[in-house]
C-alpha cells in the first residue's frame, strides 16, 4: 500500500544547516516562528565540520608543537618533542563533536524541527526533503536557503588519495614530510603554515604576485618574512600546470617567467576558492535568479527575487565568511519577522590565521581614498607593548583608519599575535560610530595586546605616549 505524501505546513524552511542556517533558524524561531532546517550533511555545516573549527585546532596543536621546539630565548628547552598525530586528530575531533552536538541541542531548545535529506523546490511555496528512502513534501510561507560553497576542483588536478581539498589536508593521518600548497589565500595559508609548525616541508604555489590577497602588504609582508623562518618556499606569479601521481607522493608541474618547473612532494593540496551550492535545488522551478557565478542575488534583507524566498552566507556576494553568514541569517529571519533589519557590511572583520594572524575590518587606506575620504593612518607596533613583549612575540602593528574631519574610526587592521581578538574593538567602533577620542578616553587594562587600540587613538589624536611623536 503507497502511503501519501501529505505536506508539512512550516512558517519558515531553512535549507542548510551551516553557521548561516542554524542561526538563522534559532533566530526565526525566538521571533516566533515555526521553523525546520533541513541539511542532507552533518548540522554545523563546513564550518564546524571540516572548515574553521576543525581548521584552529590544527593550528593551536601546531603552534604547540613549534613554542616547544623554539622557546630557548625565553631559557626553556625540550629534548625529543614529538607528535602523535592520531591523538592530535582525536583531539581535534573531539572538539568538533562538542561544537556540532551543542548546535542540535540549541536547534531542539528553540524547538526547530531537524530534518536530515536533501532539498528540491517544486515552486516558491513548496520543496521536497529526500533521504535515500523517503520523500516529504513542505509547504512554507518563507523560506532561507543557506546551503554555503565547496571547494573549486581544477581539471589538472582532480581529487584524489593525494591531491586534496581542505577537508582532505585536514584529515590526514600522518605529517607529511612534503606538501604542496597551490593557492597562497587564507586557506592555503593558514594550513600550509600549521603543517610547517608541525615540521613539513613546504612549497605555496600562488598564481599573482602576493599571497591573502586582501590584506595590505604591509601586513603580508610579515607572514611571509615568518613563512621564510619555518623554511615554507612561497613562489609567486606561478601557474600550476599538472600533477603525476605516484604511490607514494606526488610531482607538481608549474610555470614561472615562462619556465616550466616541477616540485615532488608526498601531498598536493588544492585551496584556489570556492564554488556556491546552488545546482542542484530545483531553484528555477522556485524562479530564483542567480548571477553568471551562480549565486543568488538577493536585496539589502536578504531577500530574493521571489519575495518569500532569502538567500544568505557564501551563495550570496561577499566573502565566504562564516561570521558574514550568521550575520546574514539573522538579517534574514528579522525581516521575515517584519522587522526593518538590513545588511550593513562595514564592520565585518576578515580574519587569517597565519603566523602571525592578520585581521581588518571596515576601510583600508586605499579603499578609503577610493571612495573619496580624506584620512588619517595611524599605527602602534606590537615591539612598543608590554605583553607582546612578554609573549615574546613582537612583530606587527594596530592600525586605525580616521576620517580627518572629525576623527571618525571608518577601519582598522591588526597584523599580529591575537589579531583576531584585537579586531573585535576595532569593529564595535566602526559600528557604534566612534571617534578616535572615544578609544583614546576608554581606560584598558594595562599589561595587555588590547592596550595597542587606545595607543594607536592616541597616535592619531597626535598625542601618543609609548611612541616618538
Amino acid at each position: 500500500m503507497v502511503v501519501g505524501d501529505f505536506p508539512v505546513e512550516v512558517d519558515t524552511l531553512v535549507v542548510g544547516a551551516g553557521p548561516g542556517g542554524y542561526v538563522a533558524a534559532i533566530r526565526a524561531a525566538q521571533m516566533g516562528q515555526k521553523v525546520t532546517i533541513a541539511d542532507k550533511g552533518d548540522l554545523g555545516g563546513v564550518c564546524l565540520n571540516v572548515g574553521c573549527i576543525p581548521s584552529k585546532a590544527l593550528i593551536s596543536a601546531a603552534h604547540r608543537y613549534e613554542n616547544a621546539n623554539h622557546s630557548d630565548d625565553m631559557g626553556i628547552t625540550a629534548e625529543n618533542v614529538s607528535v602523535d598525530f592520531s591523538k592530535v586528530q582525536k583531539w581535534k575531533s573531539g572538539v568538533v563533536h562538542k561544537l556540532t552536538s551543542g548546535v542540535e541541542g540549541l536547534l531542539k531548545a528553540n524547538k526547530v524541527d531537524i530534518v536530515k535529506g536533501e532539498v528540491y523546490f517544486v515552486d516558491q511555496n513548496t520543496a521536497k526533503i529526500m533521504d535515500e528512502k523517503n520523500s516529504q513534501t513542505y509547504k512554507f510561507n518563507n523560506c532561507i536557503i543557506a546551503t554555503g560553497s565547496r571547494p573549486i576542483e581544477l581539471k589538472p588536478f582532480p581529487y584524489s588519495d593525494r591531491v586534496l581539498d581542505s577537508t582532505g589536508a585536514l584529515n590526514l593521518s600522518e605529517i607529511p614530510e612534503k606538501l604542496v600548497v597551490i593557492g597562497g589565500g587564507y586557506i592555503g595559508s593558514e594550513l600550509g603554515t600549521a603543517y610547517a609548525n608541525f615540521g613539513t616541508e613546504v612549497t605555496v604555489l600562488e598564481g599573482t604576485d602576493d599571497i591573502l590577497g586582501g590584506f595590505d602588504k604591509s601586513m603580508t609582508s610579515i607572514v611571509k618574512r615568518r613563512l621564510k623562518k619555518k623554511g615554507v618556499n612561497v613562489i609567486t606569479n606561478a601557474m600550476a600546470q599538472g600533477v603525476e601521481e605516484k604511490k607514494d607522493g606526488v610531482t607538481v608541474k608549474y610555470e614561472v617567467k615562462g619556465k616550466e618547473e616541477t616540485v615532488d612532494a608526498d601531498y598536493v593540496l588544492v585551496t584556489v576558492g570556492r564554488r556556491p551550492n546552488t545546482d542542484e535545488l530545483g531553484l528555477e522551478q522556485a524562479g530564483v535568479e542567480l548571477t553568471d557565478k551562480g549565486l543568488i542575488k538577493i536585496d539589502k534583507q536578504c531577500r530574493t527575487n521571489v519575495s518569500n524566498i532569502y538567500a544568505i552566507g557564501d551563495i550570496v556576494e561577499g566573502p565566504p565568511l562564516a561570521h558574514k553568514a550568521s550575520y546574514e541569517g539573522k538579517i534574514a529571519a528579522e525581516a521575515i519577522s517584519g522587522e526593518a533589519s538590513e545588511i550593513d557590511y562595514m564592520g565585518i572583520p576578515a580574519v587569517a590565521f597565519t603566523d602571525p594572524e592578520l585581521a581588518s575590518v571596515g576601510y583600508t587606506e586605499d579603499a578609503a581614498k577610493e571612495d573619496g575620504y580624506d584620512v588619517k593612518v595611524a599605527k602602534f607596533p606590537y615591539a612598543a607593548n608590554g605583553r607582546a613583549l612578554s609573549l615574546n612575540d613582537t612583530d606587527g602593528f594596530v592600525q586605525l583608519v580616521t576620517r580627518k574631519e572629525d576623527g571618525l574610526v571608518i577601519g582598522g587592521q591588526v597584523a599580529g599575535a591575537n589579531a583576531s581578538d584585537v579586531i573585535a574593538e576595532i569593529g564595535l567602533a566602526i559600528e557604534a560610530g566612534m571617534t578616535a577620542e572615544d578609544i583614546s578616553l576608554t581606560i584598558h587594562a594595562h599589561p595587555t595586546l588590547g592596550e595597542m587600540t587606545m595607543e594607536a587613538s592616541e597616535v592619531a589624536l597626535g598625542m601618543p605616549i609609548h611612541v616618538p611623536k
